[in-house]
This record gives C-alpha cells, structure tokens and sequence, in this order.
C-alpha cells in the first residue's frame, strides 16, 4: 500500500538545485506508488497537495529581520532569541498541521536541516521529528561550514542542535562525496550519497515551436551564434568568466545569453555583469522571466518556457561556476548533448571529471588555448559532432535517473529499510 511522503523546505518554486532534484525525487517516489505533499514558503506546486505558508520563505520579512542579527554576528540580544522562538513555534504547529491533513507517514527534509538560512523553521522542524519519531530522510544540498556567510553567526548553539540533527530516526543523504566526509567528520554523522541525476534513458522531449519561440524571444538573428549561460545570475556562477570567453572569441555573431532570472540573491551582481559586458563589447542578453522545471507535474503557465525550451537552440554552453554542491545545469548540457566549457570546482574535479567526459576545462582562468578550443568548436562542425558523439556515448550510470531503476532504489533502501515500516504506530 502506497504511503504519504511529506516534501519540506523553505521553497519548491522556480529552478534552484534543491526544487529540481525534488521534483526528481517525487517523480521516482510516484511511480514507486506513493503519494507526495509539500510544505514551503513558495510553493509552484499543486495546492491539492500543499500547504503554504509564507513565514516558511527564506527571504520572509520575519526571518531577514532574524538573518540580519545572527549572520555576520557574535552576539545575539534576548529579543533576537525571542523572535526566533515565536517563529519556531509558529511554524511547528503548521508542520503538525501538515501532517496531520495529508496523513503524513515520513518526511523529505530538503536543505531546511542543512543550512542556516531558516533557523526557526529547522528548529521546529527537529523538534516535529524528535516528538513523533516520524521517520525522515534529509536530504543535504550545502552545508553551513561550505558558505563563507555563516562562518562568523550569533545562532552556533541552534546550528549545533539542527543543521543537521543527530536523531536515530532521520537518514542523511548528501550529494557529494566531500559532504559526506565532512559531515563524518564534524558531527559523527553517516551518510548516503546520492548526486543529482538525469533520466538519460529517454531523451528529453523537445517542443520545436517553443524552442524557436525562446530563441527570437531574446532578438537572436538566424546567423547569430548562441553562447548559452543556464545558470542563475548569482556570484558563486563565476558568469563573468562567460563575458571574458565571449569578448575573447572577437566575433559580433556570438552572442552570451543568461538563461535563469535575476535577483536571486539581489541585483547587484547582475548590475556588474551588464557593466562588465558593455566595457568588454559582450553583447548579453538576459532572459528577464523566469524558467519553469519540465519534471514538475504541479501548476503549470503554458506561456511560460521550461529548461528543455533553452537548451536546443545553444550551441555552447559555458559552465565557469566557483563552487557547486554538484550541478544540474552541467548534467543537462550532456543531456542535450551541447559541446560546454566547465571550471574545475571542486565537486567536479572529485566526483564527475574521473567518469571520463570529454570537456573544454579552464582551472579558475581563461587561457589562449582554452579560448582556441572553444573556438575550433565553434568554427568547426565536425569537431562539434565529433564532441557530441563522446558525450552521447559517456553517461555514467553514476548520474542515471531511471524510474524503474530510482524507484527501486528510494523505495528499497530508504522508505521501506530504513524509514516507512519504522512507523510512528511503532
């Protein structure tokens, strides 16, 4: 008999790594005959299956006033505390609530016990596990200790109690194999690692009319060449080694193109990046809307493009994040098979760089032999047939989604092993 999965995190919206790998998860979840619910502070999902609540948002007013006094601070004043725990107590009765309507039997943690960004909902959320014993498998994105932010906070007493838990009922899933040696090593915690996926099974299913559309929506002539950033416009992206390849290449036909929305973490990086391509000549467009996730079966804009409407029309990808907790954006250029330059961060350089794909690589700065790879690429079409002929064949069963296959493998080890027949009955 299926089971009630319960989804929680700060958000399920848009296109940042942990609302597409959830969206992954659930879809293998489904087929494996359950059903899933989410629980967020924005949510694009079906309202039949969630419940929102606002004050769950990481950029909430409530929790920036809260974010603005512990980060970047030693000391934490009483009326600080007191907030925190006016929240936590609000949103712990949401959770049971939660629970309780969609007969919850175990909970998916998404990053909500990994990072600081919500303490008051990572508390309440430990204390909802540790008072039912429910079980729980959280799952974790980046760590607090992985972002120089939260290197000096006035909540260390709160980080240690929830990001993550140590409570037997919870099982700990990373996506990388430094995040589970780290954890190992800082809290005593083991871990699985499951990385992002992709169902390279079946290929991804491509909407001609849409596709064309995404293209002359951006003012892109036939003859222009597309150098495609799909990437959120955030500092980590290292977007300004793109503007640096693109201004490098000296051809007008090449035109940089960022995908994702702006404003994710502010404006003011996206306002250098403009300045910085005007004052190298980059033509770059930005894609002012934002991009639906094609594997969230959940509310649906028809206007709106998804991340398969982007990718066919590139004809490179560039790639130069600093740091990623892996990268979906990296796997969905193999997917669609485009020829793509990627920084050696460190995820990369340890867990996907060994499985042997054929890559233009740069280690954090533009040579004149990379710019020249890039651009025999570019220039010569057999080399980019050639390139993705080698990606077509390199697809490590590692970063395989299968739905028969993932199915198996959440249903096995996690919701029946270690987590559903450990029922809160029990």
């Amino acid at each position: 008999m299926g089971k009630n999965i319960g989804f929680i995190s700060t958000r399920f919206a848009g296109t940042d790594g942990v609302t597409l790998e959830s969206s992954k998860w659930a879809q293998v979840i489904k087929k494996s005959g359950h059903s899933c619910f989410w629980f967020a502070g924005e949510l694009d999902r079906n309202p039949q299956n969630s419940l929102l609540v606002p004050e769950a948002f990481f950029k909430h007013k409530e929790n920036n006033w809260i974010n603005d006094q512990v980060i970047g601070k030693k000391g934490r004043n009483p009326d600080v505390t007191e907030a925190i725990h006016y929240l936590r107590s609000y949103l712990k009765a949401k959770l049971y609530e939660f629970i309780e309507n969609f007969k919850i039997d175990m909970l998916i943690a998404e990053n909500a016990l990994t990072i600081p960004l919500h303490v008051p909902l990572g508390l309440a959320l430990t204390e909802i596990i540790a008072e039912t014993q429910i079980p729980t498998i959280a799952h974790h994105h980046d760590f607090y200790w992985e972002r120089a932010r939260f290197t000096v906070n006035a909540v260390s007493d709160y980080i240690q109690m929830a990001f993550p838990p140590t409570l037997p009922n919870i099982e700990h899933v990373v996506i990388n194999s430094a995040a589970k040696e780290e954890l190992a090593h800082r809290s005593g915690i083991s871990s699985t690692i499951i990385p992002n996926v992709l169902d390279f099974e079946n290929p991804p299913f491509v909407d001609e009319k849409r596709t064309e559309d995404f293209r002359n929506s951006l003012g892109l002539k036939p003859d222009d060449v597309m150098i495609l950033q799909p990437s959120r416009v955030i500092q980590r992206k290292g977007i300004e080694h793109a503007i640096e390849l693109v201004h490098d290449l000296k051809d007008p036909r090449y035109k940089l193109v960022i995908s994702h929305e702006t404003g994710n973490e502010g404006f003011e990086y996206a306002e250098w990046l403009m300045e910085n391509a005007k004052d190298h000549g980059v033509d770059l467009r930005l894609f002012g809307a934002s991009i639906a996730d094609p594997v969230n079966d959940g509310l649906k804009n028809p206007n709106q493009y998804s991340r398969w409407d982007i990718y066919p029309h590139a004809d490179f990808i560039t790639y130069p994040s600093l740091y990623e907790g892996f990268g979906n954006a990296f796997l969905e250029a193999i997917y669609f098979r485009k020829p793509m330059l990627v920084n050696r961060y460190a995820t990369f350089v340890r867990d996907i760089d060994p499985k042997g794909f054929n890559l233009i690589v740069m280690d954090g700065f533009l040579s004149k032999k990379t710019v020249q790879k890039v651009r025999e690429i570019l220039e010569s079409p057999e080399k980019s047939r050639n390139g993705k002929s080698q990606l077509r064949d390199c697809h490590p069963v590692l970063f395989l989604f299968s739905a028969k296959k993932g199915a198996q493998f959440t249903h096995n080890k996690f919701l029946w092993n270690r987590g559903i027949k450990k029922t809160r009955n029990q």
